[in-house]
């Protein structure tokens, strides 16, 4: 009968990779159509809150029920109602869901009581008459302070978590004696809200069967359903988790939204309803997870011709109270310390203290940002000392193919770092500064930063993983791509319908791909970490190229072979019912670590990229303006250039929002600027004048050569900006005023006033 007439290279030519593809659900989300989870409703639903602390440390003594309010219509869940064991399961069972009576509070807004009612106003009304009796106990709040306070935060020293690698023969103090230069700096970054458009939310309900459903806000499904099955003591059958339509995470939706799901869930098996649990923006500012906060310590050696000869870093992250998933923010955060250049010489020692703040967890880039910054003022230090262009000086260290990183991995193919310095180096030098008029108050200056991003979870990680995903035809001829990778607004579902379209040989609208359910989906691994492009993706085209085979091969044997595939998919589907192809990810060869010396492939492959940022600082007014924002990113491959191009700016946006304007401020351990009024972040007005330039270096165990691009971005432009602020007013201050975040008006200010 022959082949279907849809050969390998008929579906090359209708390929969508590469391609601009409009994303699937923007319709609905610009039309107002898309449910998000608080557009949803149930029959008899009722509204949740939570009662939170207002000390940071002490011991919740009683919970009292008020008199003089008619508890009748309300539900109240206290730790005693959980049926199962009192944590938020993610990594370390240290974190309660309710703290109980007699145990420690750990954080102002630890959740300590739940209440639900059938209106928002009478739940807010019952919330008043709710009292906490609890005992106060000394805090601690900085975490330099806390690894010597006497205060007991977590264990017995406060330390959540170690990390050190070493390279090189020789000792690192006198490898650095022995070095013509040594740059010494101290940097201090703080927290960062995620500020997602749309709060934490999640709605939970129980069927008379016993299964729980939980819907809602998420990036993770199989996160919320592993914390849920210690919190409720039920088993995989008996818990469903599905993601509603989804209003952005940038990590915040990755390990919080299991503390609102048992708080849902608890609720609704008390009051026997569906329990609604919105967060308003002020509570979500004020309680869940942000940007860790850092303390580096980082030196610099190097000879008089620029070559870097040892490394050393000491590095600090403030954990909060619980440890979340600091451990693994921290690794990455000193698995990139020592920066994409060369040396022989490397220590990096991290640690990550708890502190009475509400817990830091995960936000794009991951722990990197804070170390970037450090390694990439002292390259600008550096640079200055040696008279050295800021290019010049990057040009002779970076790591090229060939090379090998802090932990002895030897880099192999899709290595972009030349690319990207040269590219933003082209656009620099063909636009250069405006020269200052000394007759007036605005002082221009430059910033450049050069960076990597492991792409992928750290060592061995995706293979303990081992993350799936499917492909299916579907019984009306339509394929359907499942995962349980989520769109959170950076465009999954568009990206793997142009994977699965191309695998499969058919036009993009013969793909769906549904929401997440834990029920419809196989685990795929959390959306985080760079790996749902590089690692996801390459299972779904692995799948749908497997499934291609398998309908051309029935096709051929069933007298369809002259058909276009998609007809003859149609065809199979009528017969055969739907079928599927189900991949498990297989890491690259060669992929070897070690967990206890921190040493080998820490990432199948890195991301690259460079920037160079152009300001105006008024030195009247203290205020920066941004006029120019060069940035070059190697993606592998961008399978859909206008989705990579938004990411790119998006995060550097938001990197410069860190870099300049945003702070969050803690008084006590309470966030005191709990609002969009006073906890800002960058708008389009503040948008600068972008130059984004994608730079492909395929790497050859990604789909089509793709790597990760989402968390990258947000690396290296919050060091460029500093670095164009202290070139901008390098005649006026030190360079030491802009060695901590952010660099805002205030801080130039105070930066001007000790010069002057």
């Amino acid at each position: 009968m022959g082949h279907a007439s849809n050969s390998s290279e008929e579906a090359k030519a209708k390929g969508s990779v590469g391609k601009g593809l409009a994303r699937v659900d923007g319709a609905a989300k610009v039309r107002g159509t898309a449910r998000y989870v608080d557009d949803l409703k149930f029959p008899g639903m009722h509204h949740g809150l939570t009662k939170r602390s207002e000390v940071p440390h002490g011991i919740l003594r009683g919970i009292h029920k008020r008199e003089g309010f008619d508890w009748s219509q309300v539900v109240v869940v206290t730790a005693e109602d959980i049926p199962g064991r009192n944590t938020i399961l993610l990594i370390e069972e240290d974190q309660p869901a309710l703290v109980a009576i007699g145990a420690h509070v750990r954080h102002v807004d630890e959740a300590i009581a739940l209440i639900a009612a059938p209106t928002r106003a009478l739940a807010r009304e019952a919330h008043g008459f709710l009292d906490l009796e609890i005992e106060e106990i000394p805090a601690v709040f900085d975490c330099e302070e806390a690894l010597s306070a006497e205060v007991n935060v977590y264990g017995d020293d406060n330390i959540l978590k170690t990390y050190l690698i070493e390279k090189g023969d020789a000792d690192i103090e006198e490898k650095l004696a022995s070095c013509d230069h040594v740059v010494e700096g101290l940097y201090r970054t703080q927290a960062q809200e995620q500020m997602y458009i749309e709060p934490q939310g999640m709605i939970a309900s129980w069927g008379e069967d016993g299964v729980c459903h939980i819907i809602g806000s998420m990036q993770c499904p199989f996160y919320i359903q592993k914390a849920m099955r210690a919190l409720l003591a039920l088993d995989d059958d008996n818990l469903v988790v599905e993601q509603a339509v989804t209003g952005g995470g940038f990590g915040g939706k990755e390990e919080y939204p299991s503390m609102i799901a048992g708080h849902a869930a608890l609720l609704a098996r008390k009051a026997g309803v569906p329990v609604k649990l919105i967060y308003e923006r002020d509570e979500d500012i004020a309680a869940t997870t942000k940007r860790h906060p850092s303390v580096v310590r980082h030196r610099l050696g190097f000879d008089a011709d620029g070559t870097i000869r040892a490394i050393d870093v000491d590095v600090i992250f403030d954990g909060g109270a619980y440890l979340t998933l600091t451990q693994v923010v921290l690794s990455r955060g000193v698995l990139h310390a020592a920066g994409p250049y060369k040396c022989e010489n490397t220590r990096v020692r991290g640690r990550a203290v708890a502190t009475n703040t509400p817990p830091h967890g995960a936000f794009r880039g991951f722990g990197a940002p804070q170390t970037t910054f450090a390694y990439e003022r002292q390259t600008q230090k550096a640079a200055a000392l040696l008279g050295m262009s800021p290019f010049e000086f990057r040009e002779h260290n970076m790591l090229r193919d060939g090379d090998r990183t802090a932990t002895s991995q030897l880099l192999e193919g899709s290595v972009g770092s030349e690319d990207v310095l040269r590219a933003v180096k082209e656009v620099a030098e063909a636009n250069p500064l405006p020269k200052d008029d000394p007759a007036t108050s605005i002082r221009h200056g430059r910033g450049v930063a050069f960076y990597f991003h492991g792409a992928g979870f750290t060592g061995s990680g995706e293979a303990r993983l081992a993350g799936r995903a499917t492909v299916a035809l579907a019984e009306d001829g339509h394929f359907e791509v499942r995962s349980s990778s989520t769109d959170i607004g950076q465009g999954v579902q568009t990206m793997f319908t142009q994977i699965a379209a191309t695998g499969l040989g058919v036009e993009p609208d013969a793909v769906r791909v549904p929401t997440p359910a834990t029920d419809r989906v196989p685990d795929s691994g959390p959306t985080v970490a760079s790996r749902t492009c590089m690692v996801v993706g390459r299972v779904v085209g692995q799948a749908s190229v497997a499934l291609k085979n398998r309908i051309e091969s029935w096709a051929s044997e069933n007298g369809f072979g002259d058909m276009p595939l998609r007809q003859a998919a149609t065809a199979m589907a009528k017969v055969e019912g739907e079928i599927s192809e189900t991949v498990q990810y297989a890491p690259p060869p060669g992929i070897v670590w070690d967990d206890e010396t921190y040493t080998g492939s820490a990432y199948p492959c890195y991301g690259w990229a460079a920037c160079v940022i152009d300001v105006r600082v008024d030195t009247d007014t203290y205020e920066v303006a941004i006029d120019r924002c060069v940035h070059a990113v190697d993606v592998g491959k961008a399978i859909n250039p206008v989705v990579v191009k938004g990411q790119i700016e998006g995060g550097t946006l938001q990197s410069l929002g860190w870099a300049l304007w945003e702070d969050v401020i803690y008084k006590n351990g309470k966030v005191a600027n709990d609002r969009m009024t006073n906890c800002i972040v960058p708008t389009f007005s503040d948008a600068p004048e972008m130059h984004t330039i994608i730079v492909e270096e395929p790497f050859a165990n990604g789909p089509y050569g793709a790597k990760g691009v989402g968390e990258i971005p947000m690396d290296g432009p919050c060091a460029a900006a500093a670095g164009a602020v202290e070139h901008a007013l390098s005649t006026l201050v030190s360079s030491e005023g802009f060695d901590a975040l952010p660099v805002s008006p205030e801080a130039i200010q105070r930066a001007m006033r000790l010069d002057s």
